[in-house]
């Protein structure tokens, strides 16, 4: 078996709606519904599903809200990503900082979306 990129990430939340509207004012990513009630966030080729809490399906069951820790990545220099956090009054926890990424060295900046999950923006240093 060939593994070669991840096709989407799920997140359990509380309040969809907030989540939604977060993700989209302070990242720029795009709010889809899917189904009737069926929620992902897209950005570039990638998905972030949205789960209700309230509604997991049986196999999920044991997904919680806030249990998330993910990366994405921008080309938007990271003085620019810190004055987006910072005019959307959302607190940085961490950074900026060197990480080691997929495929080489990132900078980095962490913060907290609604539910507590832990958000790495991050560019690539070549």
């Amino acid at each position: 078996m060939h593994i070669y990129g991840f096709d989407h990430i799920v997140l359990c939340v509380r309040s969809v709606e907030a989540t939604l509207e977060f993700y989209q004012r302070v990242l720029g990513m795009e709010a889809r519904e899917e189904r009737p009630g069926k929620w992902s966030l897209h950005f570039g080729s990638n998905k972030i599903s949205v789960q209700d809490a309230g509604t997991r399906p049986g196999l999920a069951e044991k997904t919680v809200p806030g249990s998330g820790n993910f990366c994405v990545l921008t080309d938007l220099p990271m003085d620019n990503v810190i004055a987006r956090l910072r005019s959307n009054a959302v607190q940085i926890v961490e950074g900026p900082v060197e990480k080691a990424g997929a495929v080489g060295k990132l900078m980095s900046v962490y913060f907290r979306d609604p539910d507590g999950n832990l958000v790495e923006v991050s560019n690539r240093i070549a």
